[in-house]
């Protein structure tokens, strides 16, 4: 068994297209896990992208996972979706993962999805390192990149490497540590060959090399005495106050290559070994304990109880199968205890995933990521040992943003259609599956068209039902503008029991989704019944008094009330609570709000006007533009209402050259003018 010091549970994450499953499939030919390199979009489609709607787009839509062994070091890698649609892929494996490889393109630079990316990586406080792809490129510059990482990401880069030629003429990289120039020969670049660097280079090299020393020296006393003195500086030592900067988060190491055309990766499989922490370096992680509600932390300890987070299912023939994080304690089969479900499950078997293949082992210890094969749980579970009753943090799901009616086109697919959204429900937490009340149409719920249409392609392919398509219907949102209090009395006698609640409180925008506050003095509501006063007004928030639309950024705050012993219920007082907080509602100036979108639009410059009209006439706020060689950048914020249909729009009006993304940014009010066309 590898050390757990060698483990490294990595993922790679970047903007779509900047070529994260083709550096994969690199990644897999240099470790020895695959003999024939296959590309995104051809032949076979790469290894990753292993499901057969990836291979025909052309991306990737669910994070992979294989285990891959690079000199003595073990290397769990995922590979995650650029498009902003499944977003909840990159959050589920950065939940998980110990270290990142963030990759750029060397021609686009940071893009509008590389700040999503950015700010996932920060908020799991996941150490990274950055890889300059596409140097072969035309308009290839990773100087410029490096300058945006700095200034739009507000990172620290540190970069290892200086390019050896650009664009048609690269043909390998400085490495700036060791001073040595590497080229990439054979026909998949797997001769590493290292020799001395060109006189021509030398100069830019040592001038690099001397940036990078004083940018790391900060981290090491003994390299700033050396430097002082005018000494060599050890490579360890180097190495070691790399490592260092980056597991705090101080710096990120840069390197530089290109995929596609097989140089470079070796020096990034290096890296990873050299700069990303092991398990037991990520620390511990927060938990809560479930019996006793208080906060503790879970180390990474083989001997511990185990405790483990099921961050994504999917379906296999010999049952579901669960990717698990084990964070403490050492796995084998038996029971486990889900602490959501409060039942116990059993591990029959465990596998090491390598993509689609399965790799049955005995144990696995803390640290390392496994496959469980018919266990019965849902995505973001936590499973510990039999009475250790402790919850892992669970993910950030942002919530949906468009929906659609869906209905069966035969009788026959009512089943398979019930079975396929039970299934990706369970998946897929940012797929949300409901029943309109007034027409009973089944309601899909999702990130975007792309999103919900990936799905449609699934229930049809995979479980052959065909179903009939409404047209997709923003997800707005409701709100208040000013506070208002309520004092709100339910009292009914009939005959026998009777019913009795009084809450007294107010209602206030804030900038959360939802907050209580209870207030409550002197008992003159019972602790028990507050909870219920609390479900009462999340029930409320359900629906709007406007378009009946969910209710977000409002706080609630408790401040009295009173009881009868006998006819005061909990479902008496979390009745009273969502009246109390409708009347209040409809009292405080609501408001319709729409989801704004942060939109990304690269077009050939003489198309600028034209998409810049057209932007405007479906209210889009520009935010700005940047050249780029021969393309022009737009940023945009645009109400998602007026997106459907803009795929189209935009190859017509660029003769099919210009690509845009796009991804939710905010809920922004409705204009007055608007109210009156949403139903």
């Amino acid at each position: 068994m590898i050390p757990r010091s060698n483990i490294r549970n990595i993922g790679i994450s970047a903007h779509i297209d900047a070529g994260k499953t083709t550096l994969s499939e690199r990644i897999l030919y240099y470790t020895g896990k695959i003999h024939k390199i296959e590309e995104v979009g051809g032949g076979d489609g790469a290894t990753m992208d292993y499901m057969e709607l990836e291979r025909e787009k052309g991306i990737t839509i669910t994070s992979a996972a294989v285990t891959c062994f690079w000199n003595n070091t073990q290397i769990n890698l995922i590979d995650t979706p650029g498009h902003v649609d499944f977003t909840i892929e990159v959050e589920r494996s950065l939940r998980v993962l110990d270290g990142a490889i963030m990759i750029l393109c060397g021609v686009a630079g940071v893009q509008s999805q590389s700040f999503t990316v950015d700010r996932q990586m920060k908020r799991y406080k996941v150490p990274r390192i950055a890889f300059i792809n596409k140097l072969d490129r035309v308009g290839a510059n990773p100087f410029y990149v490096v300058d945006a990482l700095r200034e739009k990401l507000g990172l620290n880069p540190v970069v290892l490497q200086y390019p050896i030629g650009l664009e048609d003429k690269f043909v390998g990289v400085i490495d700036l540590i060791e001073m040595t120039a590497n080229y990439f020969e054979g026909e998949n670049g797997e001769k590493w060959v290292k020799t001395t660097i060109s006189e021509e280079l030398q100069q830019q090299a040592e001038i690099a090399r001397e940036k990078l020393l004083d940018q790391i020296s900060i981290h090491s006393e003994a390299m700033i005495a050396k430097l002082l003195a005018g000494e060599d500086i050890p490579k360890q030592m180097i190495w070691d106050a790399i490592r260092q900067g980056t597991l705090t988060l101080e710096f990120t190491p840069v390197l530089m290559g290109s995929a596609y055309k097989n140089k470079g990766v070796q020096n990034l499989l290096d890296a990873v070994a050299l700069y990303l922490p092991s398990p037991m370096e990520r620390g511990a992680v927060t938990a809560t304990d479930i019996t006793t509600n208080q906060q503790l932390q879970v180390y990474s300890d083989p001997e511990a109880p185990v405790v483990a987070l099921a961050f994504k299912l999917i379906d296999s023939e010999f049952g579901q199968l669960a990717y698990v994080r084990i964070y403490s304690g050492t796995l084998k089969p038996g029971r486990l205890y889900n602490t959501r479900t409060q039942k116990q499950v059993r591990v029959n078997r465990l596998v090491r995933i390598e993509v689609d293949k399965r790799q049955e082992i005995e144990l696995a210890q803390a640290g390392e990521i496994v496959g469980l094969i018919g266990i019965n749980c849902a995505s973001g579970d936590t499973l510990c040992s039999p009475n250790t009753n402790i919850s892992l943090e669970g993910i950030f799901v942002p919530e949906p943003v468009m929906t659609i009616a869906i209905t069966p086109k035969s009788q026959e697919d009512i089943d398979r259609i019930a079975k396929a959204l039970h299934r990706f429900t369970s998946e897929d937490p940012t797929l949300h599956v409901s029943t309109d009340p007034e027409s009973h149409e089944t309601l899909m719920s999702g990130m975007g068209e792309l999103h919900l249409e990936i799905y449609l392609e699934r229930i049809k392919r995979e479980y052959h039902a065909d179903v009939y398509v409404g047209a997709p219907a923003v997800a707005y949102r409701e709100t208040i503008t000013k506070a208002t209090s309520f004092d709100f009395t339910l009292k009914k006698q009939t005959g026998g029991a009777g019913q009795y609640a009084h809450v007294i409180g107010k209602i206030e925008p804030c900038e959360e989704a939802f907050i209580f506050e209870d207030r409550v003095v002197g008992g003159v509501i019972p602790k028990h019944f507050i909870h219920a006063c609390e479900q009462g007004f999340k029930d409320a928030l359900q629906t709007g008094c406007l378009k009946g639309y969910p209710i977000i950024r409002v706080k609630v705050t408790l401040e009295s009330g009173s009881y009868h012993p006998i006819d005061s219920h909990e479902i008496t007082f979390r009745f009273a609570a969502r009246q109390g907080f409708e009347e209040a509602f409809a009292k405080a100036n609501p408001i319709i709000l729409e989801p704004m979108m942060l939109l990304e639009v690269e077009t050939p410059s003489q198309f600028l006007g034209r998409i810049q009209g057209k932007l405007l006439s479906r209210r889009a706020l520009l935010l700005g533009s940047e050249t780029r060689e021969h393309d022009t950048v737009i940023r945009a914020s645009v109400p998602l209402a007026e997106m459907f249909g803009y795929s189209t729009e935009i190859r017509s009006l660029s003769q099919g050259m210009a690509t845009f993304s796009m991804e939710f940014a905010e809920y922004q009010k409705l204009p007055d003018s608007l109210m009156s066309e949403i139903r």
